[in-house]
């Protein structure tokens, strides 16, 4: 059977094994992320903010169960509002991911978050895309991004790494009963293959570069030197020329002797 809804894959074996992950991942790394406001664009269905303890939270996409329905690429809030954008699987399905991540630099304010998730190609998962025999079924219809890549682009938009992972790296296996029998994979993989993960996060903080502060040049000051040596020696040159002028004789004093 072709799915070509992203939520019956979802329902499917396969799907639920996602979500278990991204729940596990999304509920560690916003918990101690603090501020006002959140956003969750993509994914609506799933609350990974549940944990999150701003006092704001709501979701943004173009499916029927959100807060603000928009495109991602043309986000209808406010430059420098936001605390925390969360972004499950939305690059690899939009023809513009760099405009993503332009809007969300532009609304978070800077010291905001972003959390990433997507789907690794360098894996089983992008493996098996890359041999499916449909691959207009979801997820495998995506444009999987490299990890690498992605942080080139957030390097680019002034974003530091601040923590993430890999996971899934169990094969895509549909049977729930295949995946149970890989499962071991999941503690094998952190240690032994972490790159090889079918599924990527990222948390990465907006900083904005400020002001230079201009020191003074405190090397030069203790410089004996550069400038004892030089007051000194003026010094001496005023006295001895005032000694000089102190012992020639008075023109007036000349004139008046008889």
């Amino acid at each position: 059977m072709v799915i070509n809804n992203h939520q019956q894959w979802f329902e499917s074996s396969l799907g639920r094994y996602l979500i278990d992950q991204e729940y596990r991942y999304f509920d560690q790394a916003v918990t101690n992320i603090f501020g006002y406001n959140a956003v969750q664009i993509g994914l609506s269905q799933f609350n990974f903010l549940r944990l999150n303890r701003m006092p704001l939270h709501f979701s943004l996409g173009l499916e029927n169960r959100v807060s603000v329905r928009a495109a991602a690429d043309f986000l209808p809030i406010q430059s420098n509002s936001m605390d925390l954008v969360i972004l499950p699987h939305v690059l690899e399905f939009n023809h513009n991911p760099h405009q993503i991540l332009r809007e969300v630099h532009r609304i978070l304010i800077p010291e905001g978050h972003i959390v990433i998730s997507g789907f690794n190609p360098l894996s089983l998962w992008g493996a098996c895309r890359c041999l499916k025999s449909t691959p207009k079924e979801y997820p495998w219809n995506g444009n999987f991004i490299a990890l690498s890549r992605l942080k080139d682009w957030l390097k680019l938009l002034d974003f530091e790494m601040a923590g993430g992972r890999l996971s899934c790296y169990a094969p895509p296996f549909k049977q729930e009963k295949w995946i149970q029998r890989f499962s071991f994979m999941e503690a094998a993989g952190d240690r032994w293959w972490p790159i090889s993960g079918g599924v990527y996060f990222l948390h990465a903080i907006k900083h904005m570069h400020g002001m230079r502060i201009i020191k003074p040049g405190w090397k030069n000051c203790f410089n004996p030197k550069a400038r004892v040596a030089p007051v000194a020696q003026k010094l001496n040159n005023k006295i001895s020329a005032e000694e000089q002028s102190s012992d020639r004789p008075n023109l007036t004093d000349e004139l008046n002797k008889p």
